[in-house]
């Protein structure tokens, strides 16, 4: 028979690695890690044995696998370029250390809490300690000989490192100022909590495709960038005037940034953990597990869409319909942190203040600490800006408050550029990172404050160190994603790929998108300063009347860009 004419056996689809399709067998090597054991499970490996017998004794499973389970990712080892950052093996990139990763749902400590992890840091961590962007406190350099008591010391006041990190929910995203803002829709540190108690440990939901990211909150300013996250609950009021939440599933930057999607359903407070745990379970059973870079929920939400998606939640895993529900509406203000001293609604002030790009030390947290038991009452908060806040502060104390958090370099009224930069943990102990972004996040701050007094457009700098956009480049006024890049002299330096106009708004997502990528637009660490300098002045001197930074590169040339 002529090839031509000759019948072919259909060729079987490829699984994507989708429990609920029967595709159960593990399809990458991450896949079978967590097959062959739960990653809960290593928590009494290390207090056993690893702890007793020290590094050279973890299973190498453990180390870059189920270790993340419990908040513990090994550092880089000091000294090794970002050239070779892609290029070396894993082993050869570990150091001895470890970062730890300190769970803080809803952003919510007490001055106790917050000075047992001062200790930590002091004893254990070199006096290391970063708030990050996602509300928790990360410490360096800990060893595993530590991490024991260190545990001790966290869960003697109810904080844990539990499920920090690793293919599982991690931290629960929330409002600061949850109870205490006049504006706010509704307080969801109930649903947050609920949410904690019941799942979070539960081997039902600890192994996930990949990391699940969670926000719940009634904020009016909309802090905690809903849009960008695998599942949201969004504070809204029902036509009835109902408050409840607006739903959202499959946001998510890294290298293939989407914003998420409405579902369009209205979920009542009593129903966010069922409902939390139902979008789980989608996410858990019909994820892609065949390929890494696919397994985030925003990728199965893209190809089927939020109806499917809705449909699938409600019918499989609800057992109900939920009712249909209002979008959000446009953030208040326009800026969306907690920055400064302002009115609660209980007659008392809270105070917001900023860190240089999350970066503390013990000595920091300590003094926070015991500003907030001596001028409120000992609750502190921090936020998804890398900033932190102290509540319950007396109108009569809050002059003194500030006084005293000014004097530490804890800014409450910030210039413009300390107030919205943000920075990842960078080269310096990240091992995926290719530059260094913490300290010349700082120094650019500082330059920008000298080159430009009294610039007030709150322009958002975001400063990364890979593209994996832990710091949320693509959705910056100017994102800066680490590279290297040819210097003056043709040799390869540390510098910036640049995302211009990248924002979040509108409430609904109709204001959201990424940032601009100008063809050939880069700089080198050395000259970023001479850069954003240049590009803020044009912005300032041919911006027209109530234009954002966002909408002024929209329509600026590239050579206005460069």
């Amino acid at each position: 028979m002529p090839p031509s004419t000759a019948k072919r056996t259909p060729r079987r689809a490829r699984g994507e690695g989708q429990w609920a399709l029967g595709y159960r067998e593990p399809l990458n090597k991450n896949e079978e890690n967590k097959k062959n054991d739960d990653g809960l499970n290593v928590r009494q490996r290390i207090i056993d044995i690893y702890s007793k017998q020290g590094f050279d004794s973890i299973d190498p499973a453990d180390l870059r696998g189920r270790f993340r389970w419990f908040g513990l990712y090994t550092q880089r080892k000091p000294g090794i370029d970002g050239g070779k950052t892609a290029v070396l093996e894993p082993e050869e990139l570990d150091d001895r250390y470890f970062m730890l990763r300190v769970r803080i749902d809803g952003g919510q400590l007490t001055s106790e809490q917050l000075r047992v992890i001062g200790g930590i840091s002091r004893r254990y961590a070199r006096g290391t300690a970063d708030v990050t962007d996602r509300q928790n406190i990360q410490l360096h350099w800990i060893e595993i000989e530590s991490v024991p008591a260190i545990w001790d010391a966290l869960e003697s006041v109810g904080l844990s490192t539990m499920e920090a990190c690793g293919d599982t929910p991690r931290v629960i995203l929330g409002c600061p100022l949850a109870g205490i803002d006049d504006g706010e829709i509704l307080d969801a540190t109930p649903e947050i909590e609920e949410v904690q108690r019941r799942y979070i440990g539960d081997a039902a939901f600890s192994n996930l495709p990949r990391k699940f990211k969670s926000v719940m909150s009634g904020c009016p300013a909309q802090c905690t960038v809903h849009e960008i996250n695998d599942v949201a609950f969004v504070g809204v009021l029902s036509p009835s005037g109902e408050p409840g939440y607006d739903l959202w599933v499959g946001g998510g930057l890294s290298t293939n940034p989407m914003i998420g999607k409405r579902l369009g359903a209205f979920v009542r407070p009593g129903q966010v953990a069922e409902v939390w745990a139902g979008v789980v379970s989608v996410f858990r059973d019909y994820g892609y597990r065949r390929l890494r870079h696919r397994a985030r929920i925003k990728f199965l939400v893209a190809d089927w869409g939020p109806e499917r998606f809705r449909e699938v939640l409600e019918k499989e895993y609800l057992g109900y319909a939920l009712p249909d529900g209002p979008a959000p509406g446009a953030p208040r203000g326009g800026v969306r942190d907690h920055v400064g001293a302002h009115p609660q609604r209980d007659g008392l002030s809270y105070v917001g203040f900023a860190p240089r790009v999350g970066r503390l030390n013990a000595d920091a947290l300590d003094a926070i600490a015991d500003l907030a038991a001596r001028y409120g009452s000992g609750r502190i908060r921090t936020t998804t800006e890398q900033k932190m806040v102290i509540l319950d502060v007396p109108a009569d104390r809050v002059d003194g408050l500030v006084a005293e958090l000014e004097a530490a370099d804890l800014q409450v009224n910030p210039s413009a550029f300390r107030r919205h930069t943000m920075a990842c943990t960078g080269i310096e102990f990240c091992k995926l990172a290719i530059v260094e972004t913490k300290q010349r996040a700082m120094d650019l701050i500082s330059e920008l404050e000298q080159r430009l007094p009294g610039f007030a457009d709150p322009v958002t700098i975001n400063v990364n160190g890979c593209p994996n956009s832990c710091a949320r480049i693509q959705t910056a006024d100017i994102g800066l994603k680490g590279s290297l890049v040819t210097g003056p002299d043709g040799r390869q330096a540390e510098g910036f790929q640049i995302h211009l106009g990248g924002s979040l708004g509108g409430g609904d997502g109709s204001a959201s998108g990424f940032g601009r990528k100008v063809r050939g637009l880069k700089t080198t660490a050395e000259d970023l300063p001479d850069y954003v300098e240049r590009i803020l002045s044009r912005f300032a001197a041919s911006k027209e009347r109530g234009e954002t930074f966002a909408q002024w590169t929209g329509r600026a040339s590239d050579e206005e860009l460069s």
